[in-house]
């Protein structure tokens, strides 16, 4: 397998619905299989944070591309764009202040338990997504 710096690493709350089906979502339309995915509660989360000087935030998506890390609404949209396709004209909301998109986005994640649930522990890849999954 190529370094995990190599494709663009989806940090994401292994517990919550919302956030599980976000993944089973990038996983269907990444034809390529660019993506890679960790979850925000495990070591490998953590330590990618770490070496990208970020703090764990279990309350927000975090896409980490080569160097750059996106937050909140900022890696919705990067994720989206790194799909294309059919989703590129939902580019137009870069042009949305981030401090509007990022405020929107936390009134969705702070309600994510109540409106798609929780589960006790985090998602397990089937075998054929194993790779995909860094944990």
């Amino acid at each position: 397998m190529t370094d995990e710096k190599d494709h663009p690493i989806l940090l994401f709350d292994g517990v919550c619905n919302l956030c599980q089906g976000t993944v089973q979502w990038v996983i269907k339309r990444d034809q390529d299989a660019r993506f890679r995915f960790a979850s925000l509660q495990s070591d490998v989360g953590s330590r990618l944070l770490e070496e990208a000087g970020e703090e764990n935030d279990l309350d927000t998506v975090i896409l980490i591309v080569g160097d750059r890390v996106y937050r909140k609404s900022g890696a919705a949209l990067k994720v989206l764009g790194l799909i294309g396709g059919i989703y590129l004209p939902l580019l137009v909301f870069w042009a949305v202040p981030r401090f509007l998109r990022d405020w929107a986005y936390d009134q969705v994640a702070r309600r994510r338990y109540r409106l798609f649930g929780k589960e006790e522990t985090c998602m397990i890849p089937t075998p054929e997504l194993r790779e995909r999954f860094l944990e």
